[in-house]
């Protein structure tokens, strides 16, 4: 039995957020933290290294982007999954994919296939 991955989305609508988690269930064996506040992905992130995260960009009127800072600061990937479409990221996270909103699980696993794929 292979060892759980575990994933961190941080995304401000629960319901959005479960139907998130839903989809990484359907493509792999996670081990999911849904948190929908930049305050707790902050603490999360302080304790623990998840294996990738996605992340919304707005979270209740703040942007993310302080999260995605500690991520690839600590060589942890991630995408974005936004209702904010192509929207241009800050310089530092240009490279960082971005899937739009209203997403599929095919959307999500080519999302973790990219961003995978990058750290070979």
């Amino acid at each position: 039995m292979s060892e759980e991955i575990h994933v961190l989305i941080l995304e401000d609508e629960p319901i959005v957020g479960l139907a998130l988690e839903d989809m990484l269930l359907s493509v792999g064996t996670w081990q999911v933290t849904l948190l929908t506040r930049i305050e707790e992905a902050e603490a999360y992130l302080a304790t623990r290294s998840p294996a990738f995260a996605i992340l919304d960009v707005n979270i209740h009127g703040r942007l993310s982007y302080g999260v995605a800072d500690r991520l690839q600061d600590s060589g942890i990937p991630y995408f974005f999954a936004t209702g904010y479409g192509d929207r241009t990221h800050p310089a530092r996270h240009a490279r960082a994919p971005t899937v739009t909103k209203p997403y599929t699980a095919s959307d999500i696993e080519r999302g973790i296939a990219r961003i995978l794929g990058e750290q070979d």
